[in-house]
């Protein structure tokens, strides 16, 4: 037991943080906390420190003080404590470890705790460098949450919905995913028609402690979800049935409970399947300005300089069944004849920063190996060619133009088929209307 006499303090690193000292005379029993405070020093001892200082090294003084850390309940199972290394290479670590998809042994890792107990001497020879400087202003800009985020999705079809809805409710903690403390990883289970297998993959999500969401039409199954997760106490959401409940109670029609391409479901290979394939080959065939004399046959003709996103919109709405062509613009060239020809109704101009423009180009260009004194990323053409494009389209009034900057297809996309379906049904309020 330490007496009541005074032991000089080591000479020990100021804080980073603020200029006083912190205080390590403390009783046997107190604890010592290395995280609690961004204010307060860090301290850690090396394996040696376990045990006192040599005779030579001690002072004859009765004022003994030791700091050691509280063996925690996984200690005592035989786990010892690894010292802390450097935040940065630990969270990547961790974040490799997510990526990879294997889960973790365990929700979050134990913080050590120091408490004083056995002797250690203390006068002021006392090297300094017994005692680490630990700054946590990293972790305190870029906290890293240890705790495996996992989400399950299941279902009886493809798994399209339940994912691109995941996915999209995820977007909305795009601040905080992988590099800023709440990473999450997904797991989809696609063509889950089994109760066992169910029920299996159930239990599983409850080993991780994973939120389970589901769009499965059987009502049986669905209903053999939501009890299981009940059971294991999982948090869980039924995407499928509260929408199907309400059609049901509005059309008065009791729904067929079978998943898509399940036997009695109305074959794949319809009418609108085979429409969206002569679509997508209709596009391929159009694309970059080849054969101007089928523009005529596009229900869409996109209209834009290099790298505004005209191939692959062209692609991503012609999937959904519209025969789109697309047209380069290209400053001192003038587009072809047949552009002026068909129904100006059908044409959409796409226009984007210059800035953005110029840095994709760039990037382009270098992937290519592309000399860079090619004009096609210099600022100057790239404004020029801008400049092009927008008289073309002010001399043009019918053609809607749309601005891509930092827009995703599925943006753009939506954009132009609700001004294509506005036109179409002539509707007050611009919508993108289907009839099934």
């Amino acid at each position: 037991m330490a007496s009541s006499q005074s032991c000089p303090s080591p000479q020990l690193p100021v804080c980073r943080r603020c200029s006083s000292m912190p205080d390590l005379r403390n009783s046997a029993s107190s604890y010592v906390s290395i995280r609690s405070s961004a204010t307060f020093l860090a301290l850690a001892l090396s394996p040696q420190a376990g045990s006192s200082v040599s005779e030579a090294e001690a002072p004859a003084s009765p004022s003994q003080v030791q700091i050691i850390r509280e063996p925690s309940s996984t200690e005592e199972s035989g786990r010892s404590w690894r010292s802390k290394g450097s935040p940065q290479l630990s969270r990547w670590a961790r974040n490799r470890k997510l990526r990879s998809g294997k889960p973790s042994s365990s929700r979050m890792e134990e913080k050590p705790s120091f408490t004083t107990q056995t002797p250690l001497h203390c006068s002021e020879d006392t090297p300094a460098k017994l005692f680490t400087v630990y700054d946590d202003s990293e972790d305190q800009e870029n906290p890293v949450s240890t705790r495996e985020n996992v989400v399950y999705m299941v279902s009886d079809g493809t798994g399209w919905t339940a994912e691109h809805l995941v996915h999209a409710a995820l977007g909305q903690f795009e601040h905080c995913l992988v590099d800023h403390g709440c990473p999450v990883s997904t797991h989809l289970f696609s063509e889950v028609n089994d109760i066992d297998r169910l029920l299996e993959i159930i239990r599983d999500a409850g080993k991780v402690q994973a939120v389970f969401v589901y769009t499965i039409a059987d009502p049986t199954m669905a209903e053999a979800a939501k009890e299981a997760c009940e059971l294991h106490g999982i948090p869980h959401l039924d995407i499928f049935g509260p929408i199907t409940e309400l059609l049901s109670s509005y059309l008065g029609v009791t729904p067929s409970g079978l998943p898509r391409g399940a036997a009695g479901r109305k074959s794949v290979l319809s009418k609108e399947y085979f429409k969206r394939i002569e679509a997508v080959e209709f596009t391929i065939k159009q694309d970059d300005g080849a054969l101007p004399k089928n523009l005529h046959q596009a229900d869409l003709v996109l209209v834009g300089v290099s790298r505004t996103s005209k191939t692959p919109l062209s692609t991503y709405i012609a999937q959904k069944g519209y025969k789109v062509a697309n047209v380069p613009l290209v400053f001192g060239i003038n587009p072809p004849i047949e552009l002026f020809q068909i129904d100006q109704s059908k044409i959409y101009g796409l226009t984007i920063n210059p800035n953005f423009l110029h840095a994709i180009r760039s990037a382009r260009s270098k992937t290519l190996g592309v000399s860079t004194a090619s004009s096609y990323s210099e600022m100057d053409y790239v404004k020029k060619e801008l400049e092009f494009s927008r008289e073309l389209f002010l001399s043009n009034p019918k053609w809607p133009v749309i601005e891509v900057t930092g827009k995703a297809i599925e943006e753009t996309a939506a954009v132009i088929l609700r001004i294509y379906h506005d036109r179409q049904r002539k509707y007050v309020m611009p919508r993108i209307s289907w009839r099934y």
